[in-house]
C-alpha cells in the first residue's frame, strides 16, 4: 500500500501519516484537535466560479480543518496559482484566521531554507513560475 511505502522510506517519523481521502470526511476520521497542522500543496485551483466550493481553502474545509487542528493549530499553503492564493487569503481572512506569514515569492525569499519542495514546485519553479505561501492559525478562543 502507499502508506506502507512511505512508511519504509521515513521510518524514523512514527507520527506521519499519509492519507488518499476527501479533505470534508477530515472530522470523521480525526478527533477534535487530533491534528498538529494542516499542509495544502499545489491543490487543484478549480478556477471556475462555479467550483468554488470545491477549493481546499473554501469556508466549509477551513470548518473541518479548525475542528481537527490542535487549539492554535493552522494550515500552510502554497501553489503557483495566483487566482487561488488571492482567492485563499481573502477566504482565509474572512474565515477569521490569523496570518503568520504570506510570500509572493518563495524561492526568492530568505524563508525558502529549509522548504521541502514537491514535485510539483520544482516543476513550476524551473519554469520561472513564482511559489506562493501562506501560514496561518485559527484563533485560539
Amino acid at each position: 500500500s502507499d502508506l506502507l511505502e512511505k512508511r519504509e522510506l521515513l521510518p524514523e517519523l512514527t507520527n506521519l501519516r499519509y492519507l488518499r481521502m476527501d479533505a470534508e470526511d477530515l472530522p470523521e476520521v480525526f478527533g477534535e484537535g487530533e491534528v498538529s497542522g494542516i499542509y495544502l500543496n499545489f491543490s487543484d485551483p478549480w478556477p471556475k466560479t462555479r467550483h468554488e466550493k470545491r477549493r481546499l481553502t473554501y469556508k466549509t474545509f477551513l470548518a473541518n480543518y479548525q475542528q481537527v487542528v490542535k487549539p492554535g493549530g493552522g494550515l500552510e499553503f502554497k501553489t503557483d496559482n495566483q487566482g487561488l492564493f488571492e482567492y485563499s487569503l481573502t477566504s482565509l481572512n474572512n474565515f477569521g484566521m490569523i496570518f503568520d506569514g504570506v510570500w509572493l515569492n518563495l524561492h526568492e525569499s530568505p524563508e525558502n531554507e529549509g522548504n521541502v519542495e514537491t514535485e510539483y514546485e520544482q516543476r513550476f519553479a524551473s519554469l520561472g513560475q513564482p511559489i506562493y505561501k501562506l501560514k496561518a492559525h485559527f484563533p485560539v478562543n
